[in-house]
């Protein structure tokens, strides 16, 4: 039965996802989650990118969908503009909803709350290209987190799979005066 058997699933991943990536994450998730024992519920937090994705492919697979929303003193708080969709999209595929008491607008505070999701899972499904964390995504941290607790690891990265990679600032070289 593996360590599925009567536990959960938490599944974290990039949130910067090409459209593209997003339908071959669900793919894989779905493949992914099918192979799991009876009972074992996929777990996300309120967001686009992969937990949507992970949502409908947890639901497409037959496992039952627990997901975490964010609260501030025990009542749910409103998602950032750019999750509102997806987190309507998530509550409806949802068997369950966890409240966790986290701050959406802010990355340490979500951090915070994935971990704890991780924490509370008895395997980690993470959606991760295998690179480190830059300051806005903390996929990296989040494995390393899980196998520093002992929480098995399945990294899953669909060929073909892409993340939107904003521009980094160009630094001006410095002249010399020469």
């Amino acid at each position: 039965m593996g360590p599925t058997a009567h536990g959960d699933i938490a599944v974290v991943g990039h949130h910067d996802l090409t459209d593209g990536s997003l339908r071959l994450v669900e793919s894989a998730v779905r493949d992914r989650l099918a192979r799991y024992a009876e009972g074992a519920r996929a777990m996300v937090r309120a967001a686009a990118g992969t937990a949507l994705a992970s949502g409908r492919a947890a639901r497409a697979s037959g496992r039952p969908l627990a997901v975490v929303i964010p609260t501030s003193i025990g009542v749910p708080a409103l998602p950032p503009p750019r999750d509102r969709p997806a987190t309507g999209e998530l509550l409806t595929l949802a068997d369950q909803v966890r409240l966790l008491d986290y701050d959406p607008a802010d990355r340490d505070s979500c951090v915070g709350a994935d971990e704890r999701l991780v924490g509370a899972g008895t395997l980690l499904l993470a959606v991760w290209d295998g690179s480190p964390s830059d300051g806005r995504d903390a996929t990296a941290h989040l494995v390393t987190y899980a196998r520093a607790r002992g929480i098995p690891v399945e990294v899953l990265w669909p060929e073909g799979a892409a993340r939107v990679r904003a521009p980094r600032p160009r630094i001006p070289h410095a002249r010399t005066p020469f």
